[in-house]
């Protein structure tokens, strides 16, 4: 029977020859399945911005319904639709904002430049000695983010290291 070949576009299947493949690929079906499946994953603001560009359609709005459904280059939405999408694309935007300023909070680019700097000059002066003061530093400002360390039972490999950090035994034997 040979092999066959499934497009997860199209949810389709068929026999596996260069012919066919090459066929479907560069059909019509296969392209609009294509770009409805990346559509999909659109996010609202790129939507909006091709929308608002659109004029809107003549024929949607007489009759409520169009012959070329999502592939006419006019605009199906009414004002409210927009407006809608428009809050909606102004939401997500100040969501992501809102998770960049919750990850790093009160911190900036300068500050660790000069925490890292401090830390440099007192392992280069002093072997692996280091300031009390930076060391309280490195406890009052971990890098784990504090959502993880609320979470119970987290994975070891996830849990910060100790306050005066890890135990190592110089006179381990192998063998």
């Amino acid at each position: 029977m040979g092999k066959r070949y499934y497009c997860d576009y199209c949810d389709r299947s068929f026999q596996d020859n260069m012919h066919n493949r090459k066929k479907h690929l560069n059909g019509v079906q296969h392209h609009r399945a294509k770009k409805a499946w990346y559509d999909y994953f659109r996010d609202s603001s790129a939507i909006l911005c091709d929308e608002q560009t659109k004029k809107p359609c003549r024929k949607f709005l007489q009759k409520g319904i169009c012959d070329f459904g999502p592939n006419c280059r006019f605009s199906h939405m009414s004002e409210d639709d927009l407006f809608i999408l428009k809050r909606q694309a102004e939401d997500e935007r100040r969501h992501r904002e809102d998770y960049v300023d919750r990850k790093m909070p009160g911190r900036s680019i300068e500050e660790w430049l000069s925490r890292r700097e401090k830390k440099q000059t007192a392992v280069g002066s002093k072997g692996d000695l280091k300031d009390k003061d930076d060391s309280e530093e490195g406890q009052e400002e971990s890098d784990v983010p504090q959502h993880l360390l609320s979470i119970p039972d987290l994975p070891p490999s996830l849990l910060p290291p100790p306050p005066g950090g890890w135990r190592v035994k110089v006179n381990t034997e192998w063998g």
